[in-house]
């Protein structure tokens, strides 16, 4: 549903049902951690909206960052794009000072005490900023060649090399050499690169896969993870217990569910269930069908991210909410595919849904940033 003015020297538009769904998948999101976290936060904090309280906080800060961003020009923040890559930087090397807190055994958020924010999420977005300007000013002729497209693999691969080495945080960093691969697949023409390359990266995978099943070389934290996810019975007491709990909750939810607040699983059973493994609570509390219901809603919301990127007549703005796209769907597809032990267990939130407020409102102004491209730009499509 797009609103628009009278035509005049301009046209804006406002992608309303991109909101509605946001809101939907913020709303329920508040919900389930509720419901999730309130066994676990009130034995801990003895206060059961505990985590509530703080994710709450999270989105208002969140609304107010999408509806902000959302009536600023899109192309004002092309000036922006070396000074985001910095504090990028800045906030990784932070990690190494006493602003650092360590959680779980790793080093991953700058602050202190109630507040932390997790400097690889600055990282996403200040990576999707700059790439969306580097392309732009490359063009897209031009982005055909092996010069310009190290040049973009390069950058986002350094990137998720500084995130890994700094924070030990291997999923941001697949996401982030995600987000840089899909945006120069959308920019570039010719796709024949992709095949190959995504055909020789997968072969080489499936040989590491292969070579630490065969030897069962287990020495490293990594390593333990992929027998796991090959063998999980084989370590039901010890890595892959979260996921065996997970893969229990979502059989027993059924087609239906038990019923909101009804979950076994996260009584203890499941670590942390607002996090990371909140969908499957969410398949034992309301079923296949409410978690169908869950990625229909996301898959509408890229379909409209979508939309606007087609329909931007602007490089920098289309490759902007291309990454915006690809940083949100590169996400989901691959929390779902960890709580149903499709791939390797690796700590990724699921957007908007699982409780982190760094990575809420970061979020949330990315959805900021693509209504922007697309009222600055007119890209309402239908």
């Amino acid at each position: 549903m797009l609103n628009q003015k009278k035509k005049g020297t301009s046209e804006y538009y406002f992608d309303y049902s991109l909101v509605f769904i946001v809101i939907f998948l913020v709303g329920f999101g508040l919900l389930m951690i509720y419901s999730t976290s309130s066994y676990v936060a009130f034995a801990s904090t003895g206060d059961a909206a505990y985590f509530l309280k703080r994710q709450a906080i999270a989105a208002g800060l969140g609304f107010a960052a999408m509806l902000l961003l959302s009536l600023i020009p899109y192309a004002f923040w092309k000036n922006l794009a070396t000074i985001g890559l910095v504090v990028s930087f800045v906030s990784l090397f932070l990690l190494y000072t006493p602003l650092g807190m360590t959680k779980n055994g790793a080093t991953r958020w700058l602050g202190r005490g109630a507040f932390s924010v997790q400097p690889a999420e600055i990282c996403k977005i200040g990576m999707i900023l700059f790439l969306a300007t580097v392309i732009s000013k490359i063009g897209r002729n031009a982005i055909r060649t092996m010069r310009a497209a190290g040049l973009i693999l390069g950058s986002g691969a350094f990137m998720a090399v500084m995130i890994y080495v700094i924070s030990d945080n291997m999923s941001s960093a697949i996401i982030v050499l995600g987000i840089t691969v899909l945006m120069l697949f959308v920019a570039t023409p010719d796709y024949k690169w992709f095949i190959v390359g995504g055909a020789g990266g997968l072969g080489l995978i499936a040989l590491i896969v292969y070579l630490i099943d065969k030897t069962r070389q287990s020495g490293t934290f990594r390593f333990r993870r992929i027998l796991a996810w090959l063998h999980p019975e084989e370590f039901a007491e010890s890595t892959s217990f979260q996921t065996i709990q997970a893969m229990y909750a979502i059989g027993s939810g059924g087609i239906f569910g038990k019923g909101l607040g009804k979950s076994m699983q996260k009584l203890g059973f499941v670590p942390e269930p607002q996090n990371d493994m909140i969908f499957s609570i969410i398949c034992e509390e309301i079923g296949l069908f409410g978690a169908f219901a869950i990625i229909l809603l996301f898959i509408m919301l890229i379909w409209r991210l979508m939309v606007i990127a087609s329909n931007c007549e602007d490089l920098f703005g289309s490759m902007l909410v291309t990454g915006i796209m690809a940083h949100i769907g590169i996400q989901v597809i691959l929390n779902i595919g960890v709580v149903t032990n499709t791939i390797p267990n690796t700590g990724i939130s699921l957007p908007f849904i699982s409780y982190g407020g760094t990575a809420l409102l970061l979020t949330m102004a990315e959805v900021g940033l693509a209504l922007g491209v697309g009222r600055s730009s007119g890209a309402g499509g239908s």
